[in-house]
């Protein structure tokens, strides 16, 4: 039974968090997290849609790999990287745990899969957090094509206005728990995100609307599964994941 770390690198697309476009070939991007999980003696796999063949000779190893993709233009890569991690794991067989990341922005810090708070969850979602309410400026405006799509999306606002702020830059869990989440994630997307026209990609408001709504008693964030976002503590090895 293998453990994995997934992680999707999009390029050539207008990217709405770093408001630019990432350069094709840039193994920096991806470079620390990279060699954070193969640290951690971790398998990692990094889809991708424009690293060069000799890039992804020169930087794979027995624990890093690259999977090169098709990337669909009708939903933002933040949401699309959910498909590609979707039917990369319906593939698969002997996977135990898994978690999905951010590329760019965080990094392995202790491999979460042997901690005694993973092994003894195995029907548990793992995921990042924020300081911040779901109640929050920002969401507001993020969540208001979902709002307009989905009947129940202003009543989850309100019901969970206080909670914690959770992000989908790091998820996880056992397999069979976070495959089911992530098969319904898609179709909240499928369904409900498909044509969203907004600025905002959705992935957040989907991610914790799902959370919350159908897996919010067996939630676990925040530390010892993420640093604080954005804090930059890059020095801290308590936690799993340093996120910013």
């Amino acid at each position: 039974m293998q453990h994995l770390v997934l992680a999707c690198h999009i390029t050539g697309v207008y990217d709405v968090n770093r408001n630019m476009t990432l350069a094709d070939d840039s193994y920096d991007l991806v470079q620390e997290w990279a060699e954070s999980v193969a640290a951690a003696k971790l398998k990692g796999v990094i889809f991708h849609n424009n690293f060069s063949d000799e890039n992804c000779a020169r930087y794979s190893n027995e624990y890093i790999s690259f999977e090169r993709i098709m990337y669909n233009p009708a939903f933002n890569p933040n949401v699309y990287r959910y498909f590609v991690y979707r039917d990369y794991l319906a593939k698969i067989t002997q996977v135990q745990g898994v978690f999905v990341t951010d590329v760019s922005d965080v990094t392995l810090a202790q491999n979460p899969f042997i901690h005694p708070l993973f092994t003894a969850n195995p029907d548990s979602l793992f995921c990042g957090d924020e300081p911040k309410t779901l109640h929050n400026e920002w969401m507001l405006a993020h969540a208001e094509h979902l709002r307009g799509q989905m009947e129940d999306y202003a009543a989850y606002e309100e019901r969970f206005a206080s909670e914690a702020l959770l992000n989908c830059g790091v998820f996880g869990g056992s397999f069979p728990l976070f495959f089911d989440f992530l098969q319904q994630l898609c179709a909240l997307h499928e369904t409900y995100n498909h044509s969203n026209k907004t600025a905002y990609t959705g992935d957040m408001g989907a991610f914790n609307y799902l959370a919350r709504t159908r897996f919010n008693a067996n939630l676990h964030h925040g530390a010892p599964v993420n640093t604080i976002f954005k804090a930059y503590e890059n020095d801290r090895t308590d936690c799993w994941f340093r996120h910013k």
